[in-house]
């Protein structure tokens, strides 16, 4: 609760600073002079809306969409030794990091990964791989999923969906203005909205957009280094290099589908670093090589 409080405040900062620069600089006249009549303090109370709302919901729905998406298989009574093992390695490893007993899962996908989600770190599901249980020891799963349990007792899908409300909600004020003074002021339309505004906004939406994923995906590549120590802290650290080993021999593996690729345990690659949602493995390795 803290954390979105914080982020919330961190929001409606933000568009007050975004106001008073506005009024200090006098854009807010010079806009008004071109005959850009914009209510820019309701705009940004809009964008905030459009903005955030959209990345609750999605955040309420993660771990209901995430079972479907996948065709996840809920462990509630285990039926083998290895369903139990994960119940008790999961159980564990909870109880260490202070958080409630995660629901656990198994998907069935050939390819060795592992997601957590949900909406609190006390409501959350951790599932991981066919593909995984297959290739890997005991001893590396267990590392997986302490990083798994590093993502949900950091509070990450939390802070993921704040932050990429937060850009939605600057992307859709600016790309706003940008179509109202090109509408203005180049196509010159004198009342309402030309044709110009509208495909101007979307043009910016599609820009803008990209440059807060560049955001959104950093701080996803430095929340897989933090996972990844949380992980040799729970798991042990040669245990979290020999799973990520065990990765790099699997790296043609397809990544996991839409949102849940930010939170599996091995990401997609993009093309470049700055769209990658994880960092290389063997920036990994070394980063947990180098820890002391």
């Amino acid at each position: 609760m803290m954390r979105i409080l914080l982020f919330l405040a961190t929001n409606i900062a933000i568009m007050i600073v975004i106001s008073v620069l506005f009024s200090v600089l006098g854009l807010t006249g010079t806009l008004d002079a071109q005959g850009v009549d914009l209510n820019l303090n309701a705009l940004l109370v809009m964008s905030a809306i459009i903005g955030m709302v959209g990345s609750f919901i999605s955040l309420a729905m993660s771990k209901w969409s995430a079972k479907r998406a996948m065709g996840v298989y809920v462990i509630e009574q285990p039926q083998d030794q290895t369903e139990r093992w994960l119940l008790e390695v999961v159980k564990r490893q909870a109880q260490r990091v202070g958080i409630d007993m995660p629901e656990v899962g198994i998907f069935n996908t050939p390819e060795p990964n592992a997601f957590a989600t949900g909406m609190t770190k006390n409501s959350s599901l951790v599932a991981v791989s066919s593909g995984l249980l297959q290739t890997m020891n005991q001893d590396e799963v267990e590392a997986v999923i302490g990083h798994e349990m590093s993502h949900v007792a950091n509070g990450d899908m939390v802070t993921m969906a704040l932050m990429q409300g937060v850009l939605n909600t600057f992307v859709y004020f600016f790309a706003t203005v940008i179509g109202h003074i090109v509408d203005r002021t180049v196509f010159k339309t004198e009342e309402g909205r030309g044709p110009a505004y509208y495909i101007v906004q979307i043009v910016a939406q599609i820009v803008l957009g990209i440059l807060a994923s560049m955001i959104v995906l950093w701080f996803s590549r430095y929340r897989e280094f933090k996972a990844d120590a949380g992980g040799a802290n729970l798991a042990g650290r040669e245990k979290m290099i020999s799973a990520l080993r065990a990765l790099q021999r699997n790296q043609e593996a397809p990544p996991l589908a839409g949102q849940l690729a930010a939170f599996g345990i091995s990401g997609s690659g993009g093309m470049s670093r700055l769209f990658m949602s994880h960092p290389p493995l063997e920036e990994r390795i070394a980063a947990l090589q180098n820890q002391r």
